[in-house]
């Protein structure tokens, strides 16, 4: 463990460490606070147990000697954006947004400075920082042109707590999706294994099994890809267009969108998953034209559902179409 004029911290197990792994001892440690940064650390190579490295999962005795060396703050390159953020609800842990579709949530190839995360960093100074994090507050994403509820986190605890409940699918997550296509059934569910696609790479595919069918068990293949699970509720079917309730049971990039157009409905106006050649499938010509017309693709966050890191309160909230979609989904019929 090398010094490079970093702070390092002595810290002598007590009774309550006793017994428990580094990772989850040092999360008790006040400078460093939860198990996420505990790891960090560990994977850096920033932690001495009695004088020598260790593994996260070794076992602590009362007064075994922790010596952590905390990396000194990253100043932060990204930049405030001036955007008027739809706030549904903010507090010392947390803030719930309303995106807008168009808004990219984190800094990416041509959009360094025009994101949420550089419009959160305008609105407060109290995002959750980690070690050098690039992401602040960034608990899960919504893609470019999805618009609705997103959570960000303002304190590591909270960021921490709010990560655990995705990954453990402890959360509630509730989309509408306007699909072109008429469904063949009222409800059902789509799993599969989600991978980068094999020629387009900024596509996502189900992996399919040596028989070319999805893979239906997620202890198949884990080396696969990442399991994911969608269940859908048809809400209307009219003049070749579907319009669906998701809940989501995994949260994988763009795995509504590949679900959806794997199945034969592909979202509208998503034309990297196929909307764009089932167009002249719709009768109406008027329809067409709006379709063609669309500036986004028709995903809507509606709800999100979790428990507060803090006060251990339940949450939900709700938030309906943008009105300009809502016109649309009206004029179609299908509301």
């Amino acid at each position: 463990m090398e010094n490079k004029n970093n702070t390092t911290i002595s810290v002598t197990a007590t009774a309550e460490m006793s017994g428990l792994r580094l990772d989850k001892a040092m999360a008790l440690i006040p400078e460093i606070g939860t198990r996420s940064r505990a790891s960090h650390l560990l994977e850096s190579n920033s932690v001495l147990l009695n004088g020598k490295p260790a593994k996260a999962s070794v076992a602590i005795k009362e007064n075994d000697l922790i010596e952590i060396q905390l990396p000194e703050p990253e100043p932060t390159e990204l930049q405030p954006f001036d955007l008027k953020l739809d706030v549904l609800f903010e507090d010392e842990d947390l803030i719930v947004i309303n995106k807008p579709a168009g808004l990219v949530v984190h800094p990416a190839a041509g959009h360094a400075h025009d994101t949420l995360v550089n419009a959160l960093i305008h609105h407060t100074d109290d995002l959750s920082m980690k070690f050098g994090e690039e992401r602040p507050g960034i608990v899960h994403r919504l893609d470019k042109e999805t618009s609705g509820i997103i959570v960000i986190a303002k304190n590591d605890k909270a960021h921490e707590s709010l990560t655990s409940q995705f990954k453990e699918r402890s959360t509630h997550r509730i989309y509408y999706a306007v699909c072109l296509g008429t469904a063949r059934t009222l409800s059902g569910s789509v799993r599969s294994f989600l991978a980068r696609h094999p020629v387009d790479r900024k596509r996502y595919a189900s992996v399919l099994g040596d028989d070319r069918k999805p893979l239906t068990d997620p202890n198949d293949d884990p080396g696969m890809g990442k399991w994911a699970v969608t269940h859908f509720e048809v809400l209307q079917r009219k003049s070749g267009m579907s319009y669906l309730k998701l809940k989501l049971e995994t949260g994988r990039t763009h795995q509504i969108r590949v679900h959806m157009s794997e199945s034969g409905l592909p979202i509208a106006g998503d034309t990297l998953y196929g909307a764009d050649r089932k167009i002249k499938s719709i009768e109406a010509r008027a329809t067409q034209e709006d379709l063609r017309a669309l500036p986004r693709f028709l995903l809507h966050a509606a709800e999100l559902g979790f428990t507060h890191p803090r006060t251990k309160e339940r949450m939900f909230f709700t938030k309906d179409w943008p009105e300009d979609v809502l016109v649309l989904i009206k004029k179609w019929g299908l509301l």
